[in-house]
């Protein structure tokens, strides 16, 4: 493969440390992870020797770099970007498109969402919709992107009983973004706007280190006497060869009681009964 001899923006040293620095790894941790010495990786992230294809894509995999990123590393040592990016609803990607429509209608009547990485809802099903507007009293939501919707008071921020905890959870995920890709200005410009939103948290400017995931994090949502009680889980693309399906998952919501379970089960009855209502709180 012949190289790129156009000086590189970023070098290729500069991305591996910065990539250390995301997964907290020594030198010699990753070099031992990449079957290389600690002075060989010490003399590329230098600049004094220059990584091959196959070294960069075991340096890559011990670092568990999504693909873009790879794009990026390769871009920056000289070499040609390996992995495509297609769009959804191209024939290359239709039978995926068929999964993802299939696991959304499965998860009826509970909520469940195609998201981006940067949280953006691309498709979500109609349990989706309805909790949603049931919740905002009969309005849909005002944006199409998760992080807008939990932290905008004027959108589901609102309706959410441990707004702290959830959204606590969601800046810790956007602290983690910037940190893996430090060159996401549309990360940076979603954390910068997070944080601007009133009522956060002085504290949630820092990456917490030392914060420990919950184990079963719930979303609690209320409208008047009404509380909704969900968990979540992800689903993603295993072993993705499109930057696209790197970059996608799905999240599906479950509720945690048998209250909630039956509220989403006569919502879903009423709307197909043209009996839908979604009357203000009390």
């Amino acid at each position: 493969m012949r190289r790129d001899s156009r000086r590189q923006a970023a070098p290729v040293g500069a991305l591996l440390r910065e990539w250390r620095a995301a997964r907290r790894s020594s030198q010699l941790d990753l070099a031992l992870s990449a079957g290389i010495s600690a002075r060989h990786l010490s003399c590329i992230e230098t600049g004094k020797a220059q990584p091959g294809r196959d070294l960069l894509a075991r340096l890559a995999d011990a670092l568990e770099m999504p693909l873009r990123e790879r794009n990026a590393l390769l871009l920056a040592a000289g070499y040609a970007p390996t992995f495509p990016e297609s769009a959804l609803g191209t024939p290359k990607l239709a039978r995926i498109d068929q999964a993802i429509d299939a696991i959304l209608a499965q998860q009826e009547p509970y909520p469940a969402f195609l998201i981006n990485r940067h949280w953006d809802v691309l498709r979500a099903n109609s349990a989706a919709d309805r909790v949603n507007r049931f919740v905002l009293g009969g309005r849909s939501s005002a944006h199409s992107n998760i992080l807008r919707q939990f932290f905008d008071p004027d959108d589901l921020r609102a309706a959410i009983a441990n707004w702290e905890e959830v959204a606590g959870e969601l800046i810790r995920h956007l602290h983690d973004r910037m940190a893996a890709a430090s060159n996401d200005g549309v990360a940076r410009a979603l954390l910068d706007e997070m944080l601007s939103y009133p009522g956060v948290p002085a504290r949630w400017r820092l990456r917490n280190l030392s914060a420990v995931p919950s184990p079963l994090l719930t979303t609690d949502l209320r409208h008047g006497d009404t509380t909704l009680r969900f968990f979540s889980t992800i689903t993603t693309f295993a072993m993705p060869r499109d930057i696209t399906l790197d970059e996608l998952h799905i999240e599906c919501c479950f509720p945690v009681d048998d209250d909630t379970a039956g509220f989403c089960r006569e919502l879903a009855r009423r709307e197909t009964g043209n009996e839908l209502r979604y009357p203000p709180a009390t």
